[in-house]
C-alpha cells in the first residue's frame, strides 16, 4: 500500500488531526468499562460491557493508564475513572492474603489461580501513569507494585522477569517467556521516568541486552519461550500456534513494539535533543533490524495488506490473521525511527500502517478498532473477541506526537505543559 493522502503523513497538521480525533473517539468508546467494584470489563463490539466474561487485572491496567492519560489531556470525567480503576486494582483484584494481583475474577467474584509477571508490569504502568496524573492512592499503588515486582518477579542474578506463580507464591512455573518482560521494559522506563529511581531503567537495560543477543542468534527473529534456565524452545505450542498470549514461531509485531522500547530506552540514556551518541548507535541499529525483519516477513506475506501473526524461523507465515495491536505498534515505531534517524522509508511505513488501521481495523460505525482480522482481512472473533480495551489503539494515535524519549504518560504532561497537545 502507498498513499499520498495528507492525513497519513507524518507531522502534518492533517495528520494531527486525524490522530487526535481517533484518540478523542477511542476515549469515549471505552468510558462504560468499570465494574460497580473498579474492575474492567471486557466491552463488546459497540462499547457495552460483557458482564459475563471475567475481569482481568492487566485489562483494568490497560484502561487506567489510558484514561490517565486523557486526564493529562484534561478530558472531562477521565480522572473519575482512573480513579475507579485504582480502586479495582487496590481492592477486589488484589490478594490481602498472599499479596499480588490475580489474574481474573469471575463474574460472581472468585479468583482465577496464578500470579502472573505479565499483569504485574502493567500494575507498574497504571499506577506510574495514574500517579503522575496526581490520582488519590496512585502513589501506594505504585510502592505496592513496585515490592511484589522486585521480590517475586524480578530475577536479580540474570536481569529477566520470571513469569508464573501459583496464588500462594510458594510454586513457581518453569515456564519463562519474553512476552512478560517486553512489558517489563516498557513499565520500568515509565517507572523510572515517573519517579525518578534509576534502578528500573538499569533493569530494562538488562532485560533489553539478552534480548538482542536471542535476536541476533536467530536472525532478528525474536525467541518468544523458554525453560527455567532460559533455554530457548523455539518448537514451543507448535500445536497450538494461534495462543493469545504463547503463539507459536516469531511473533513480527513482537519484534516491532521491541524496536521501539529499545530506542526509547537507548534515547532516554544516550540521547540529546532526539539525536543518538555513542553506545545509543548500538541500540538503534538493533532496533532497525528489529522492524525491517519484521516487516520484511510478515507485511503483504500473503499477497494482502496487514501484518501476519506469526511465522515460522526461515520467516514463512504460520497464522495468517491480522491483530489490531499489531498495526498499533507498527505506527508507533516507525513514527519513533523515523524521528531518530529522519529516513523516509520509516515515514512511508507510518503512513502505509495509517492507511491500513483508517480502512480495515478502525470500527466506523460502532466505534474503537477491529481487533482481529482474517487472511482477507475480514472480521473474525477466534482468539480476540469483541474490543476488550483501548490500550494499543490509543497510544498508537499518541506516540507519533510525543517526545520518543519518554514514556508515553511523561511524554504527553510535557507536550501539555509545551502546548502541543
Amino acid at each position: 500500500m502507498t498513499t499520498t493522502n495528507a492525513k497519513y503523513q507524518i507531522d502534518t497538521p492533517e495528520n494531527k488531526k486525524f490522530l487526535d480525533i481517533s484518540r478523542d473517539n477511542l476515549i469515549a468508546f471505552g468510558r462504560h468499562f468499570p465494574a460497580v467494584d473498579g474492575s474492567s470489563y471486557w466491552l463488546g463490539d459497540d462499547g457495552t460491557p460483557w458482564k459475563d466474561r471475567n475481569r482481568a487485572t492487566w485489562i483494568t491496567c490497560r484502561m487506567t493508564h489510558v484514561y490517565s492519560l486523557a486526564t493529562l489531556l484534561g478530558v472531562d470525567g477521565a480522572a473519575e475513572l482512573v480513579d475507579d480503576g485504582i480502586r479495582g486494582l487496590r481492592g477486589v483484584l488484589h490478594d490481602e492474603e498472599n499479596d499480588g494481583w490475580y489474574a481474573e475474577i469471575t463474574p460472581d467474584i472468585c479468583h482465577m489461580p496464578t500470579k502472573q509477571a505479565y499483569a504485574h508490569a502493567f500494575v507498574l504502568l497504571a499506577a506510574s501513569s495514574a500517579l503522575l496524573a496526581g490520582r488519590p492512592g496512585a502513589k501506594e499503588l505504585l510502592e505496592q507494585a513496585e515490592h511484589v515486582y522486585l521480590t517475586k518477579f524480578w530475577d536479580d542474578e540474570i536481569g529477566l522477569s520470571v513469569d508464573t506463580w501459583n496464588t500462594e507464591f510458594t510454586e513457581l512455573d518453569t515456564y519463562r517467556g519474553l512476552n512478560a518482560n517486553m512489558h517489563s521494559v516498557e513499565a520500568c522506563l515509565a517507572v523510572a521516568d515517573v519517579t525518578g529511581d534509576e534502578s528500573w531503567r538499569e533493569r530494562a537495560c538488562r532485560i533489553i541486552g539478552h534480548v538482542l543477543t536471542w535476536a541476533e542468534e536467530n536472525d532478528w527473529r525474536i525467541p518468544e519461550h523458554f525453560t527455567s534456565d532460559w533455554m530457548a524452545q523455539l518448537e514451543f505450542n507448535a500445536d497450538k500456534p494461534d495462543d493469545q498470549f504463547k503463539p507459536y514461531g516469531a511473533t513480527p509485531g513482537h519484534g516491532i513494539e521491541w524496536a521501539r522500547l529499545i530506542t526509547q530506552y537507548a534515547l532516554s540514556v544516550y540521547g540529546k535533543d532526539g539525536v543518538l551518541n555513542g553506545d545509543g548507535r548500538k541500540y538503534l541499529d538493533a532496533a532497525e533490524h528489529l522492524f525491517n525483519r519484521a516487516v520484511e516477513d510478515a507485511w503483504d506475506a500473503d499477497g494482502a495488506p496487514g501484518i501476519v501473526y506469526t511465522t515460522d524461523w526461515e520467516g514463512k507465515p504460520v497464522v495468517h490473521d491480522r491483530m489490531h495491536w499489531t498495526l498499533a505498534e507498527g505506527v508507533n515505531t516507525a513514527a519513533t525511527l523515523y524521528h531518530v534517524t529522519g529516513k523516509q522509508e520509516y515515514a512511508d511505513w507510518y503512513a502505509t500502517f495509517l492507511e491500513y488501521i483508517d480502512t480495515y481495523l478502525m470500527d466506523h460505525r460502532h466505534g474503537s478498532w477491529f481487533h482481529q482480522l482474517n487472511r482477507r482481512n475480514e472480521v473474525i472473533d477466534t482468539v480476540w473477541p469483541g474490543k476488550s480495551d483501548l490500550y494499543h489503539a490509543t497510544q498508537a494515535m499518541m506516540i507519533p506526537l510525543c517526545d520518543p524519549a519518554l514514556s508515553i504518560a511523561p511524554a504527553t504532561k510535557k507536550g501539555v505543559e509545551e502546548g502541543l497537545d
